[in-house]
C-alpha cells in the first residue's frame, strides 16, 4: 500500500467519522435519544446502570445494511 492510498484511506475515514458525529449531534438536537425498550437501565440510589442491548443491535443492523451497501458498489 503506498502513501496516497494511506492518505485516502484517513481522509475518507475522517469524513465518516465527521458525518457519524454531525448524525448523533442532530438526534441529541432534536430529543431523539437512544433509550429505546429493551435497553436495561437500573437505578438504586445513587447508582446507575444503564446497557443499551436493544440500541446496540438496531444500530449494528443499521451499519451492517450501509457497509454491505458500500462494498457491492
Amino acid at each position: 500500500m503506498n502513501l496516497s492510498a494511506i492518505a485516502r484511506l484517513l481522509i475518507s475515514t475522517g469524513i465518516i467519522i465527521l458525518l457519524l458525529g454531525l448524525l448523533l449531534l442532530a438526534f441529541s438536537k432534536l430529543g431523539l435519544g437512544f433509550r429505546l425498550p429493551g435497553d436495561i437501565y437500573i437505578k438504586k440510589g445513587n447508582y446507575s446502570f444503564y446497557f443499551p442491548v436493544v440500541t446496540c443491535i438496531v444500530i449494528s443492523l443499521i451499519l451492517t445494511f450501509i457497509l454491505n451497501f458500500i462494498s457491492r458498489r
